[in-house]
């Protein structure tokens, strides 16, 4: 286990099985919890967890400097590859694995679509990291991924959910999914952590330094993304009990095309970058920027538009647990290729 990644981080598999052991514990011996749960809501959305999805994208958006940006615009040919893999090629791989895998579940093949339309903003920070890949460079393309996605999200889950699934004639797919209400979750889910995010680096730079930013308010703020995804999966399993039997098959079922999925982003990415003769800095990563996703957007867009007790939070609660163990393996097949190719 590679010493920079933190305890917590770590064992990130670990803590969410314990949380949906928890979760589910708590729905079993205490029914009366999911109408409790459900009471503190305003229209669709439930304050507990609205709260928590919001405390959980913070941190990342926090990290970001947007000040970069101006900066990434000028590295057209490492932007240019960046949108294609993440925005082109990783949104439709993930759309073929859904529809080859789960062509019978349609709300689990919409689950890992929203997932796959959610691109990595968080974790890939850490990953870049273990894998040596060029901070600035992996920052700048966290901020771009931001922007684009607060601007297109929408939009690509009325063209992969709604329009995609008919056209190719797959219509009984073809969950309705209104833009409104995507775009509301959005505009919730990550605009009010987005705005927070900027505007706390840009007053506390301000204030206190760039210096003190990065070495003593990240890392106190860090560790609420962990506590805040745990806390989701807790109170989403509480109210899971009488489905908690099915689950472990459907684990397995939804964490193949994942697997896939993750491995085959990266070594595409990986492997277009070099032959673009891009330096192994940035091509790490651009490559972790594009194979990692954005399970945060993902679950609480699922929670807004189908509810907290369906299938598609379900398939975005999976995603992590899946995620860290491969991209784990992922950064060490990185540092390997680095010898191989870059040394």
């Amino acid at each position: 286990m590679h010493p920079k990644l933190k305890f917590l981080d770590r064992y990130l598999t670990l803590w969410i099985f314990l949380a949906m052991e928890l979760g589910v514990g708590l729905g079993y011996f205490f029914p009366t919890i999911s109408n409790v749960t459900n009471s503190l809501s305003v229209g669709t959305t439930n304050i507990p967890l609205a709260i928590g999805l919001i405390l959980m994208m913070y941190p990342p958006l926090a990290k970001v400097d947007y000040s970069l940006l101006p900066k990434a615009f000028k590295d057209k040919k490492v932007i240019g590859i960046s949108l294609l893999l993440n925005w082109l090629i990783g949104t439709v791989l993930m759309f073929g694995l859904a529809v080859l895998f789960l062509r019978n579940e349609p709300d689990y093949m919409t689950g890992l679509i929203l997932i796959g339309l959610a691109r990595c903003i968080a974790m890939v920070i850490v990953w870049s990291d273990l894998a040596k890949a060029n901070r600035e460079y992996t920052a700048m393309l966290v901020a771009l991924n931001s922007i684009f996605q607060i601007l297109s999200y929408s939009v690509l889950v009325w063209l992969f959910i709604n329009v995609l699934p008919s056209k190719l004639g797959l219509a009984n797919f073809n969950v309705n999914v209104s833009m409104k209400d995507v775009t509301e979750s959005i505009l919730i889910y990550l605009g009010i952590p987005f705005l927070a995010g900027f505007l706390s680096r840009y007053f506390l730079v301000k204030t206190q330094g760039i210096e003190w930013y990065n070495r003593t308010f990240i890392p106190k703020i860090s560790p609420i993304t962990l506590y805040a995804l745990l806390f989701t999966i807790v109170l989403m399993f509480s109210l899971k009990g009488d489905k908690i039997i099915e689950l472990p098959m459907d684990v397995i079922k939804v964490a193949i095309p994942l697997i896939i999925y993750f491995v085959l982003m990266f070594f595409v990415s990986f492997f277009t970058n070099k032959l673009l003769k891009l330096p192994y800095d940035k091509n790490a990563s651009i490559a972790f920027t594009a194979t990692g996703n954005n399970f945060e957007l993902a679950i609480a867009v699922s929670i807004a538009v189908f509810g907290i007790h369906s299938p598609q939070a379900f398939v975005g609660v999976i995603g992590p647990l899946v995620e860290v163990p491969v991209l784990i393996l992922l950064v060490r097949a990185s540092l390997w290729l680095k010898k191989r190719y870059y040394s």
